[in-house]
């Protein structure tokens, strides 16, 4: 990978990691409901979550969808299903004080499951590999993974630090429920490009 490439690739990383999208959104959540000691297998998650996708799409995983493209449109629908299943639990978290079940974040499986089902990671990790990685080499790929880890993580947990620094006016129920139904509307509304990609 040439110094050029390397360059451009980490800033492709930096911008696609630290912009709105559904694992920083819900990360911003956990952190204002559930703080950021708590949210950390949820950060760990999402950053090493991607970088096993990004390896497997690197080493063929993207021809198989090429070969059955069926499987685009059953992506999307699980995705948009899923997604508006996470705004709804969202909009609807109780305070912490409000019961133990109120109180659990997202752990570091489900996070690293997520990212299969997260449309915004998809289109991270395919661009990553087609453009940023011309000779598909299993060096190559792996640099992506490295560059895409080391720049995920820092990036994924400032917004889990926004989100507790927040919940510092979130202590009024009425608040946190307009903060909650807030992040919930706004994981919708990342879905547009999903569903009207030419919109």
């Amino acid at each position: 990978m040439t110094y050029d490439l390397f360059l451009a690739l980490a800033l492709f990383a930096f911008v696609s990691s630290i912009t709105p999208g559904p694992n920083n959104l819900m990360l911003m959540a956990s952190g204002a409901n559930f703080g950021f000691r708590r949210t950390i297998p949820h950060m760990l998650g999402v950053a090493l979550g991607f970088v096993f996708m990004v390896l497997l799409v690197g080493a063929g995983l993207v021809q198989v969808f090429d070969a059955f493209p069926v499987s685009y449109t059953v992506l999307k629908v699980v995705s948009v299903v899923y997604l508006l299943f996470l705004a709804w639990k969202i909009a609807n978290a109780a305070p912490i004080e409000a019961g133990t079940d109120a109180g659990r974040p997202m752990t570091f499986v489900q996070a690293a499951a997520f990212q299969w089902v997260n449309p915004k990671a998809w289109a991270m990790a395919l661009t990553a590999i087609s453009a940023y990685t011309p000779s598909q080499t299993l060096v190559a790929i792996l640099m992506v993974g490295v560059i895409f880890g080391a720049i995920n993580l820092p990036s994924v947990s400032s917004w889990t630090v926004l989100g507790q620094q927040m919940a510092r006016i979130l202590t009024n129920p009425r608040r946190l429920t307009l903060f909650n139904w807030t992040m919930a509307i706004l994981l919708v509304a990342s879905l547009y490009p999903v569903i009207w990609p030419n919109g």
